[in-house]
């Protein structure tokens, strides 16, 4: 059923695409923008301090989060690839909650990021380490923050 407000081009459907189209794109940029500085400023493995607790690095990861799956390869690209399509479909089916947007565009351009180092490098380069925590970059942070807000938007949407 279409409503009103899935017509509205500043709160319906379009406008949420729009939105999270937004997010996607801010999102690979700076994952991008940032892993090539830190690329271009630091050896590979070498860390240097910037303050207390929080080191950055030069490394590459070829697993997902912590190095999961590091042997993975093709699979991971299958993977990331249907994970992407599941969300998209998510997204497709409930573009009209509010603030659905947000989450789902996060989720995307970090996983975008990612897969544009593993497409470019055969690995995901991380580059923020702090004590007691593996190495990682923008775009993990994107994918957690994203998916953080997306299980908030879903529970809220409930109530």
């Amino acid at each position: 059923m279409t409503t009103d407000t899935d017509r509205d081009p500043r709160t319906g459907r379009g406008a949420a695409w729009r939105y999270a189209a937004i997010v996607v794109g801010a999102v690979v940029f700076l994952d991008q923008a940032t892993k090539q500085l830190a690329v271009a400023s630091l050896v590979p493995g070498e860390m240097r301090n910037v303050f207390l607790g929080l080191d950055l690095t030069n490394v590459r990861n070829e697993g997902v989060a912590f190095g999961f799956l590091s042997e993975g390869g093709v699979l991971l690209v299958i993977m990331t690839a249907v994970a992407l399509a599941g969300l998209l479909a998510f997204f497709a089916l409930r573009a009209a909650t509010p603030w659905l947007w947000l989450p789902a565009g996060m989720i995307l351009g970090g996983a975008l990021g990612n897969l544009a180092d593993r497409a470019r490098e055969g690995a995901v380069i991380d580059f923020i380490d702090p004590i007691a925590w593996p190495a990682f970059n923008v775009a993990d942070t994107a994918i957690v923050l994203g998916v953080l807000g997306l299980l908030y938007v879903a529970e809220g949407s409930r109530s």
